[in-house]
């Protein structure tokens, strides 16, 4: 078993159901996702079963069973964002990036996430990459922003 896996098993010794969720936050935290892998790894620690732990993890919004890519942008479309265009902003998004709602690029350069809401209504509609705000998105803004984060990807 994996030393960064065990480690964080010591962070839960009594080994209770109730340690499920903070223990994956912990595991995705220092492995970036949650595996098949590690999931099966829990599942023995806490004597839960897979297809339990699965229910659990996918119910709630913030956990991942896929890497990241390097430019992670999150999509609000909560109903200012929604009122103000994150659909036409969403479906430019995939078109550009030819990617879904959930999915990393081919290259692992990006991955898109819609969320129900940011937090920065006035200035819809808007996407966070990697915590870095870009607001009030037309299609074009869209275009010249992934164009910028291309480049600078190119350019390390």
């Amino acid at each position: 078993m994996d030393k960064q896996l065990l480690s964080i098993f010591e962070l839960f010794p009594n080994r209770q159901r109730d340690d499920l969720i903070p223990m994956l936050h912990k595991i995705q935290d220092q492995f970036g996702f949650l595996s098949e892998e590690l999931i099966i790894e829990v599942g023995k620690y806490l004597d839960i079963s897979v297809n339990k732990i699965f229910g659990v993890a996918t119910f709630y919004d913030n956990f991942r069973f896929g890497p990241r890519g390097k430019y992670h942008i999150r999509l609000c479309h909560g109903t200012a964002c929604h009122v103000a265009g994150s659909t036409t902003i969403l479906a430019e998004l995939e078109k550009r990036l030819k990617i879904k709602n959930g999915e990393t690029d081919k290259n692992g350069l990006f991955s898109l996430e819609v969320v129900s809401c940011i937090g920065a209504c006035g200035l819809a509609p808007l996407i966070e990459i990697n915590e870095e705000y870009h607001t009030s998105l037309t299609v074009d803004s869209v275009k010249n922003i992934l164009d910028h984060y291309r480049e600078n990807h190119n350019s390390d």
